[in-house]
């Protein structure tokens, strides 16, 4: 990612403030101004190597935070870091068997790129509705999720269906995010529960 944009001054403030990467400035920001941690949250964060928003969130959070990704995640001192696929049932139950009751389900992965704005972009949210359909099937009600998306056509689909499963939904543009990136952030505050969710 460094070669292919360069080195802004959030990458090395990353480098000088001790963050794994650049997007942990990213979770920064969204928890400044939309509050989505508390501090005694028991956290999910799905697509999370090589880790920094596990940095980030280990120090709002004395709750417990499990990691997923398919690349390792370098160690954190009290957090779990999971190996795997997170759409696949045996990730998300051995998921489940770490974190008894989960309050927040973040998300900032995206698929590998490959040059086609229109199939990257359906590939990214396809990955979103998967991460949207686990955070519906773990979050406890009145709980948390952030998820990394990329406008394009299919992107008001995904956020309606959000919609209808969160009090209150809002799309926001981190100040950490790149010029010229179609990257967005969707926050969803307040789940409803799973049975009054869209089948």
């Amino acid at each position: 990612m460094g070669s292919q944009w360069g080195k802004d001054k959030y990458y090395n403030k990353s480098r000088s403030e001790g963050y794994r990467s650049r997007a942990a400035y990213k979770l920064l920001d969204i928890q400044k101004r939309f509050g989505i941690i508390r501090d005694d949250d028991n956290i999910v964060d799905l697509g999370a190597a090589p880790g920094s928003w596990m940095q980030v969130l280990r120090d709002m959070t004395s709750g417990a935070i499990v990691g997923v990704d398919l690349n390792p995640i370098a160690p954190i001192e009290n957090t779990i870091q999971i190996t795997g696929d997170f759409t696949t049932e045996k990730i998300q139950e051995k998921i489940i068997s770490h974190i008894h009751e989960v309050n927040v389900v973040v998300c900032d992965a995206s698929p590998k790129l490959s040059g086609s704005k229109s199939y990257d972009q359906a590939r990214a949210i396809g990955l979103n509705h998967e991460a949207f359909e686990f955070a519906r099937r773990v979050l406890k009600p009145g709980g948390n999720f952030v998820i990394k998306s990329f406008q394009g056509e299919m992107f008001s689909e995904l956020l309606n269906d959000i919609r209808e499963s969160f009090y209150s939904v809002k799309v926001y543009r981190t100040t950490a995010s790149r010029r010229g990136s179609t990257e967005t952030y969707i926050i969803a505050k307040n789940f409803r529960g799973y049975h009054g969710a869209p089948d």
